[in-house]
């Protein structure tokens, strides 16, 4: 037993690293290539092994403007998404002819060469460049609240979701991964990492990092309002309310009530601060607990459902392919798959 244990981890151990390419260009924002060396930098297996290599690269290498007051050095090319597990592509300004609905060829070019099966996310407005070549058509993305108008007229085929912070989209030849403004890649690339490598991993590099393993709500309650609701109460203590009892029903009278408000008051706070109504809201704190139990215990399905309130192992199927596209079985196999 000893003897395959250890060589269980030497195999662990010579595993290649999850290769990511971030792809840049002129006009780029520091703090999303920053973003992405950063969390994925930090993933570390409990034996400490890193667990990503990243890669910066550009269609011409050598000297690339960002949208600060200085310029960075990329050594790598465009053959560096070819061999890439996963391909980021992040927002920039100036130069970024993809907001007017235009790519330049080489750019088009570059992105041809991401291999079959790779998986390819955008950070902010990095969504226009994916749309552009067609990746995004008929699927779900979002991007800055800010550019949604811009990008419906420009791409209408694409099934575009602008309250949310992050979306994931497996239904074609490459899984697509969009995200909202800058800090929302924040909460892409711990989920990603998430999905990876289970949330001990990702919860290791919020600590370190400092910031929130999973941020409640979309992108809706950051968008500017031109008339601000001044001394509205908030909706915070039914919140809190709510996920000491996700294995009980909740209703959004019981809810409202707890906040002295009308339904339809409640329900418009609710969506203003968290981005989502309260159905929505609590559908995904359950899926949440669901899938924390699945890869931190060994509860039986059914179990698991009742104890995030879905009541039934059926039901918790529905929501949970609905959500990831898999099964509770198959998501529990791949993130209780072992020490990584």
């Amino acid at each position: 037993m000893a003897a395959m244990c250890k060589d269980r981890a030497m195999d662990v151990a010579n595993e290649p690293r999850h290769r990511v390419a971030v792809l840049v260009r002129d006009g780029m924002l520091p703090i999303e290539l920053g973003i992405v060396h950063r969390l994925f930098g930090r993933a570390k297996s409990a034996e400490g092994r890193l667990l990503y290599e990243i890669v910066t690269c550009a269609v011409r290498p050598g000297r690339v403007p960002t949208d600060a007051d200085f310029d960075i050095v990329v050594d790598a090319g465009p053959e560096a998404l070819a061999t890439a597990d996963t391909v980021i592509v992040p927002a920039a300004h100036g130069s970024d002819t993809a907001v007017e609905g235009r790519i330049p060829p080489e750019l088009r070019a570059a992105l041809g060469l991401i291999r079959p099966g790779a998986r390819i996310a955008s950070i902010c407005t990095g969504a226009f460049v994916l749309a552009a070549v067609g990746l995004l058509d008929g699927r779900r993305a979002t991007t800055h609240w800010d550019a949604c108008e811009q990008f419906r007229r420009l791409y209408p085929r694409v099934c575009l979701e602008p309250d949310i912070l992050y979306t994931e989209d497996r239904t074609g030849d490459h899984p697509i991964f969009t995200s909202a403004g800058v800090a929302a890649g924040i909460d892409l690339c711990l989920h990603l990492v998430r999905r990876d490598f289970g949330s001990a991993v990702a919860n290791s590099v919020a600590r370190r990092t400092v910031v929130p393993p999973h941020r409640e709500g979309g992108q809706a309650q950051y968008v500017e309002r031109p008339v601000p609701d001044v001394g509205a109460r908030s909706t915070g203590r039914s919140r809190a309310w709510a996920l000491d009892r996700l294995g009980q029903p909740v209703t959004l009278r019981q809810l409202a009530e707890l906040e002295a408000m009308s339904v339809r008051t409640f329900t418009r706070r609710f969506r203003e601060e968290t981005g989502l109504s309260p159905q929505r809201w609590l559908t995904q704190q359950r899926l949440e607990r669901a899938r924390q139990l699945l890869e931190e215990s060994d509860l039986p399905v059914d179990r698991i459902a009742d104890e995030a309130g879905f009541g039934t192992a059926a039901s918790l199927r529905q929501h949970l392919h609905r959500a990831l596209g898999v099964s509770p079985s198959a998501y529990r196999r791949t993130f209780r798959r072992g020490p990584v």
